[in-house]
């Protein structure tokens, strides 16, 4: 059974300076992500930028909560494949935000397809940190 409240702790180390790359990592990892400023805000590039892990968090999230919900409905699949796309601009006040995001998700060798569609779906609408983000959500379904 699941506990809920749970705490997730995560930490960066950064010194002065835009072309100075940093580390975060995970409190229950022991290896760091490098970090950089991309170049599309000036940034040196070379590491992984906010942006990307603000993606990535929404890929994998979906990933997540789909493997738990075909482990309990008992659907198999061979892969599965997303590739996400996040569109950065500035809301109607002229602030920066994270305005919208596509993930084309591709799942393939499911035992039970139909099933499997269903599960995407409900994947859609269950993903906690999709679900907690006002970034527009598109999503794109293929089944083999």
């Amino acid at each position: 059974m699941i506990q809920y409240p749970m705490t997730f702790k995560v930490s960066s180390e950064a010194r002065s300076g835009i072309s100075q790359n940093w580390e975060t990592r995970a409190e229950s990892m022991s290896a760091p992500i490098a970090m950089s400023i991309p170049p599309e805000f000036s940034g040196p590039g070379g590491g992984y930028s906010p942006e990307d892990l603000y993606a990535a968090a929404l890929t994998n999230c979906f990933v997540a909560t789909f493997k738990v919900f075909a482990e309990k409905s008992r659907i198999g699949f061979e892969a599965m494949t997303i590739k996400a796309s996040l569109t950065v601009d500035r809301n109607e006040s002229g602030v920066p935000w994270m305005k919208a995001v596509h993930l084309a998700i591709h799942l393939a060798g499911a035992t039970d397809l139909e099933r499997a569609r269903h599960l995407l779906e409900k994947t859609s609408q269950s993903c906690m940190i999709l679900n907690s983000v006002k970034t527009e959500k598109t999503f794109e379904f293929q089944v083999s």
